[in-house]
């Protein structure tokens, strides 16, 4: 029976209407309060987990870091670094490593020896200016293989 305003409700309608506790009040109000706040925790920079790379099909290359990219036009390393770029780069650098303006638009990047340099600097230990971090360090999260293979892939979609 819907209410009208301004009317006495009788006790059996009170009884009838349904009614949330004090503790289903509170548990809404703090599942609703969790949600928003991991809702803005999922678009910063920082709190965003890294995706593993699997390069097990690809030569290893142990602990000493390389100075040029070993998987240069590799086409197993290339498959692998299209989806660990998108997996773990395109949500700054965009997809296709198309930039959006937030960071750096990769396809620009030198090819051969000069652009590596530049890269795997970058992508080891990040970049920070002023105590502000622009780009974490992925050195410790993606292997050497992982980074070598996005960097054969982003030669494959290079612009002068």
């Amino acid at each position: 029976m819907p209410l009208k305003r301004n009317r006495k409700v009788s006790k059996k309608e009170m009884k009838e209407t349904p009614r949330l506790s004090t503790r289903g009040r509170l548990a809404g109000a703090l599942a609703g309060t969790l949600l928003a706040l991991a809702g803005g925790f999922a678009h910063g920079h920082g709190d965003v987990v890294p995706q593993a790379v699997d390069t097990s099909k690809l030569k290893q290359l142990g602990e000493t870091w390389l100075e040029a990219n070993p998987y240069r036009a590799n086409t197993e390393a290339v498959r692998i670094g299209d989806s660990a770029f998108n997996q773990n780069c395109a949500r700054c650098h965009g997809i296709g490593a198309v930039s959006g303006g937030i960071a750096p638009d990769l396809r620009l990047l030198p090819k051969g020896n000069e652009g590596d340099e530049y890269f795997i600097q970058r992508i080891r230990h990040g970049v920070s200016r002023n105590g502000a971090v622009y780009m974490p360090p992925f050195e410790g999260t993606l292997t050497q293989e992982a980074m070598w293979a996005i960097r054969a892939w982003l030669e494959t979609v290079h612009e002068d």
